[in-house]
């Protein structure tokens, strides 16, 4: 008599929404802990106050600006051309061909841009909790990055909800839009506009 071999069971819609949730929850963690250590950097680092480059602008919050407003620009681009891919664009029935890279690179340039924005903020300028808008401003910066991260991990997995990549990607252009709201946008109403190189 041989031995019976076990057999696997079926996996249940219960099971694959499980897993899913997991991995969302495993993904937003990654994201988080990007968050919170970007956080306790700026806040327990001492702002130098110094300036790594400009680009030849006249300042670096015109620099910092002014990349951020780029940032935000290719955002957009992002917004619309998911929308187009996922069919949420009226009149278009059929995706061109080139939206999806346009999606993926317009993303990966907002992203390199923010970055030297980023690194002159925590490196320079420290997180701030002094007054409304630099705290706001720091808290968005915070979590686009911490959604960046859950987002970019996403794309990689194919265990995901449906809804989850719509609502990372919808968290990463929110947030990018309140961190150009309380910087950009600030500096050139209050500051100097347009303080171009």
């Amino acid at each position: 008599m041989s031995a019976a071999t076990p057999t696997s069971l079926p996996t249940t819609d219960s099971d694959s929404r499980k897993s899913a949730n997991i991995t969302v929850l495993a993904l937003a963690a990654a994201g988080a802990a990007v968050s919170v250590s970007l956080g306790v950097y700026g806040r327990e680092h001492t702002p130098s106050g110094g300036v790594i480059f400009d680009l030849g602008f006249p300042s670096m919050r015109a620099m910092k600006s002014w990349l951020a407003t780029v940032s935000v620009a290719l955002v957009f681009v992002q917004v619309f051309s998911a929308m187009a891919m996922y069919g949420r664009l009226p009149r278009l029935t059929k995706t061109p061909r080139w939206v999806p890279f346009a999606h993926r690179w317009s993303g990966t340039t907002a992203f390199v841009v923010s970055l030297p924005v980023a690194y002159h903020c925590l490196w320079s300028l420290g997180f701030h909790t002094a007054n409304a808008r630099p705290l706001l401003h720091g808290l968005f910066g915070l979590t686009f990055y911490g959604a960046i991260t859950t987002k970019l991990l996403a794309l990689r997995s194919d265990r995901l909800p449906k809804w989850a990549i719509p609502v990372l990607g919808s968290t990463v252009a929110l947030t990018l839009t309140g961190v150009w709201l309380t910087s950009a946008l600030w500096f050139f109403t209050n500051v100097s506009f347009p303080a171009l190189p």
